[in-house]
């Protein structure tokens, strides 16, 4: 009777530390230079090239580009109904102009109010342009 039951709390202690052993380690240290894949729109425009270059006290600056990037992209998706992958993922230009005239000497007290302000803005079109790029197969 008790061999059964020491076999049984055996296997129930041994799950757990089988479950714990290390992953598989690989010595492949290739480095993949392919593009980045996404899910849809692959074609999309490199972002400034300062963007992934700040120093990282100075990242809220490109968090409010890419903020200010993606609400002008929805607002242009709600104002056209056009969800196509040029609507969805325009140039950066225009964003571009806009944060430097209106951010780029902005202070991070600044800055945060206005990635406050945009992401309302923005959340207030997600329902409209989550439902017209399902539509369209571009969500």
């Amino acid at each position: 009777m008790r061999k059964p039951i020491l076999a049984v709390m055996l296997a129930a202690l041994a799950g757990p530390l089988v479950a714990q052993t290390s992953p598989r380690v690989s010595n492949d240290l290739t480095v993949d230079m392919s593009p980045q894949q996404y899910r849809i729109c692959n074609d999309r425009p490199a972002r400034p090239t300062w963007m992934d270059e700040v120093h990282p006290r100075e990242a809220y600056k490109a968090l409010t580009l890419m903020d200010l990037y993606e609400l002008r992209a929805w607002e242009q998706i709600v104002e056209t109904g056009n969800c196509s992958c040029d609507v969805r993922f325009p140039k950066w230009e225009e964003a571009s102009e806009e944060f430097n005239e209106r951010y780029l000497m902005a202070s991070v007290e600044e800055h945060t109010a206005a990635q406050r302000d945009i992401r309302q803005r923005r959340n207030d079109l997600r329902h409209a342009v989550q439902d017209l790029c399902e539509a369209q197969g571009n969500w």
